[in-house]
């Protein structure tokens, strides 16, 4: 790369609309030529790629895996314009392989297959990236655990859990759990008091409109803020599959520690 500068790789970009990844290459491959370097793009079919960088991703497609025994996972999305799309071959195999890449090397797998993502943004002619992407690597004694909700024959729902204490099957039962309930935070700390705060003052004010007595109101917002904080805190949610436990008693002695969730649209 020689003789290739960053004003070089701005300056294609300007004239082409490709990516940073593919004029570099360009550049390198014609000895820094910029005319030859825009040439080739525009022969590849990569000059004005990224002019559909406008287009809304609402699609897309979600792969998660845990590797090295339990000890390492990812959950990834990778998004586009259309359901078409996101069903492909071709597209669901690279979310496959980028969740990989970012379970073993974390953001490095990312840059990795940034030119793959530029080729499959010509070949499928949509706007394609890398969307939210988490890696757990587990503490001693954890363990990982996970679940994929698949639709029209690609991921659309995943999540990721670390439990300490407990068994992969656990984890992965905690997991199904929060494919479907969707808790916004582990544990009723975890709420911003700036959040519960308001929560509080809606429930009084509805309360009094409702007429509740003055002397009763204080009760009343406890009792329905305890049902605010089971639709949003995990630990505090009645366990999917058998509503007379909640997620806390489910796990008894262990501990979930962390958990990710990752969802095509969301």
């Amino acid at each position: 790369m020689a003789g290739v500068t960053a004003k070089d790789v701005q300056e294609l970009r300007r004239l082409t609309g490709a990516g940073i990844l593919a004029a570099r290459n360009a550049l390198v491959e014609t000895d820094g030529d910029i005319e030859k370097a825009a040439l080739r793009l525009r022969e590849q079919g990569l000059a004005g790629a990224s002019k559909r960088g406008d287009r809304e991703r609402s699609e897309g497609a979600v792969s998660v895996v845990v590797t090295d025994e339990g000890r390492r996972g990812a959950v990834v999305a990778l998004e586009c314009e259309t359901d078409f799309v996101a069903k492909s071959a071709d597209f669901v195999r690279l979310v496959d392989e980028l969740a990989e890449a970012v379970a073993v090397s974390g953001e490095e797998g990312v840059e990795a297959h940034a030119g793959a993502v530029d080729e499959l943004k010509v070949t499928l002619k949509e706007n394609i990236a890398v969307g939210r992407h988490v890696r757990f690597e587990a503490a001693a004694g954890g363990v990982l655990g996970s679940y994929l909700h698949v639709q029209n024959g690609r991921g659309v729902n995943g999540i990721l859990v670390e439990l300490l204490g407990g068994s992969p099957e656990l984890a992965h039962d905690v997991a199904v759990h929060i494919a479907f309930a969707r808790p916004e935070y582990l544990a009723k700390s975890d709420v911003p008091e700036s959040a519960v705060a308001a929560e509080r003052e809606t429930i009084a004010t509805i309360a009094k409109n409702e007429g509740k007595p003055e002397a009763q109101l204080d009760k009343v917002v406890e009792g329905r803020l305890q049902g605010w904080y089971k639709e949003r805190v995990l630990l505090e949610q009645p366990y999917a599959r058998d509503e007379k436990q909640t997620i806390a008693q489910l796990v008894g002695a262990a501990t979930v520690t962390r958990f990710a969730q990752v969802v095509v649209g969301a």
